[in-house]
């Protein structure tokens, strides 16, 4: 049974004090981690069992902007969208909201690879319409 589409994921992001830089806020390379995490989650919600057991995602590329700075007892979330595919490639933008303000945005591309033989495999239509619905 395939899952409801689900067009942007919400993904709560805990700040922990190790996220802070010495400047006080949340330290640019943490967004990268938070990205790896919300976008893994949006896939591991919205897939089936069968469709986790024979793919994985490999971070090609991420995009950054930043608009404002984190700190340590905001109240962040994560909002992922799947933004089209390609063959073996999808892209996501990630937005990390502090309340009802963008803090950064993060466009990424990612690679679906085969579990068995690590190589890239095509995202099927059925995959694509869980995240994308038309």
């Amino acid at each position: 049974m395939t899952p409801a589409p689900i067009p942007t994921y919400h993904y709560p992001i805990s700040i922990s004090p190790g996220d802070i830089d010495h400047m006080g806020h949340v330290n640019n390379a943490v967004y990268l981690q938070w990205v790896q995490e919300a976008v893994v989650s949006y896939w591991e919600h919205g897939s089936t069992l069968e469709a986790r057991e024979q793919m994985l995602w490999v971070a090609l590329k991420h995009e950054i902007s930043y608009r404002m700075p984190v700190f340590l007892n905001d109240h962040v979330e994560a909002q992922v969208t799947a933004t089209g595919t390609h063959g073996s490639r999808a892209s996501f933008t990630t937005l990390f909201k502090r309340g009802d303000d963008l803090a950064t945005e993060v466009r990424s591309s990612w690679c679906c690879v085969d579990v068995t033989t690590r190589r890239p495999r095509r995202i099927s239509p059925d995959i694509a319409n869980i995240f994308l619905p038309q």
